[in-house]
């Protein structure tokens, strides 16, 4: 299943691509891990990996620093009326993901990157 929707959208772009993903349990089990090593020969970050995964993570990740917040925000700011209303709100504040907003969380990616390069990968609770 992971190959039919990660491969396609990413091919044009080896070998240039790090694939990353967490550990939860499904990800970490050998069809997973063979996928990646089969797809992403030593350009994947995860456990059990090729590339470790960072320490403090959260903190360099954009889905858990901003995305995920960005769209709560969005889609709860009304009430919910119904169950299939969430995921229009989510595909639509998705679809209207500017460039900008793409470029500013580059740059916050760096930034915090050099906070934990200048903090040896300690701790740093970040705003």
């Amino acid at each position: 299943m992971l190959e039919m929707y990660a491969v396609p959208q990413m091919q044009q772009h080896q070998p240039d691509v790090i694939f990353q993903q967490d550990g939860a349990p499904p990800h970490w089990g050998m069809i997973v891990r063979d996928f990646l090593d089969e797809n992403f020969p030593d350009r994947w970050c995860g456990r059990g990996g090729p590339i470790s995964w960072p320490p403090r993570s959260p903190n360099i990740t954009p889905l858990d620093f901003f995305l995920w917040g960005f769209v709560k925000n969005i889609v709860y700011k009304t009430p919910v009326p119904s169950l299939d209303e969430p995921k229009r709100r989510i595909v639509t504040t998705i679809q209207n993901v500017t460039p900008q907003l793409l470029e500013n969380t580059w740059r916050e990616i760096e930034f915090r990157l050099d906070v934990l390069r200048a903090t040896k990968g300690s701790h740093v609770r970040i705003h």
